[in-house]
């Protein structure tokens, strides 16, 4: 690729007067700008967007980074098309990126963002405690957070009642006569895991029975962990007789267990998902299931960085959206 420096001597003038004709300076005689676009044509000279945004920190990059930590949960896919239609209706671009709940992925990918010059972020960070992401945050990044926000820090955040929603979940069963109700969630490290933990405890409670610890198990948000922890759950010597999964991947995890274990849903075990996707109502039976609005989620925390991006001195707004009970067969 071209440099800079071999279009300046092609053009027979100063790096800097290439540079003013790139960043469209009218201090360039019309003669010579015409002479630097010859050459910028003659030797297909590519300008780095990074090192151009570098240039002039005054002009806006029309990035948006969005930082995610599961992208095979059909959750994050959701709330990722809601910001995506915010931001291509404000003239932004996106670029995603997907750290698999590894907070060494987190880190690279905030230095790559960064480096980037992007306008603003949207996050569901690693943990509450996110020192990298806290800082940028002090350092005046636009930043907004979706699914779980960050410690003893102001931050735009965007989420859903993930303690109503379990208390549904969980009295539902109750009021259909389960006795032994599991909770399979995700990692304890997560806010939402533990809000979801809290509606469990406060629907037994509620209904005068008692929590017995050996029927809640922690993994790791994904399918496989579903699987085993559901595995775990049936070996008791004495199972639950239904069970509240914490979120999609889970459900399927769970799901397969049962199935392999020829047990009938909801004769032999009753279940309901947190996460209503659009197969919920194809599996066989029906699945009950917690809705959270993941596209309103991106939308609304789309339109919150674009808010933050022009009045970075605003209050930080956060914002929790309604969950609904879709009762289905699988109870």
């Amino acid at each position: 690729m071209a440099s800079m420096n071999e279009v300046a001597k092609k053009a027979g003038v100063s790096v800097a007067t290439v540079s003013r004709v790139l960043n469209n300076s009218t201090n360039v005689n019309d003669e010579t700008r015409a002479r630097i676009l010859k050459a910028i044509k003659a030797l297909n000279y590519q300008p780095s967007r990074v090192a151009k945004r570098l240039r002039s920190k005054s002009v806006s990059s029309n990035l948006l980074g969005v930082l995610i930590p599961d992208i095979e949960n059909p959750f994050y896919v959701d709330v990722l098309r809601g910001i995506e239609d915010v931001a291509y209706n404000h003239n932004y671009a996106i670029i995603m990126c997907n750290f698999g709940q590894d907070e060494k992925k987190e880190k690279l990918y905030l230095e790559i963002l960064q480096s980037e010059s992007i306008d603003g972020l949207i996050a569901a960070p690693a943990s509450e405690d996110d020192l990298q992401l806290k800082k940028m945050v002090s350092d005046g990044l636009p930043v907004v957070c979706v699914d779980r926000g960050l410690s003893n820090t102001e931050v735009d955040l965007v989420l859903v009642n993930n303690e109503r929603g379990a208390y549904l979940a969980v009295d539902h069963l109750i009021k259909r006569g389960y006795k032994r109700i599991a909770y399979i969630a995700g990692m304890q490290s997560i806010p939402s895991s533990r809000y979801r933990e809290m509606g469990y405890k406060k629907a037994l409670e509620d209904n005068g029975m008692t929590f017995d610890e050996t029927l809640v198990r922690f993994g790791n948000s994904k399918h496989q962990s579903g699987v085993e922890l559901c595995r775990e759950l049936l070996s008791l010597p004495e199972p639950p007789d239904a069970v509240f999964t914490g979120n999609n991947l889970i459900t399927l995890g769970a799901l397969e267990t049962i199935h392999s274990q020829g047990l009938k849903i909801p004769g032999d075990i009753a279940i309901v998902g947190f996460d209503d996707m659009y197969w919920a109502s194809s599996l066989n039976p029906p699945l009950t299931a917690v809705r959270q609005p993941a596209i309103e989620i991106g939308r609304r925390a789309g339109e919150l960085l674009i808010q933050r991006i022009s009045d970075t001195k605003r209050a930080p707004i956060q914002m929790m959206l309604n969950v609904e009970l879709i009762e289905r067969s699988s109870t």
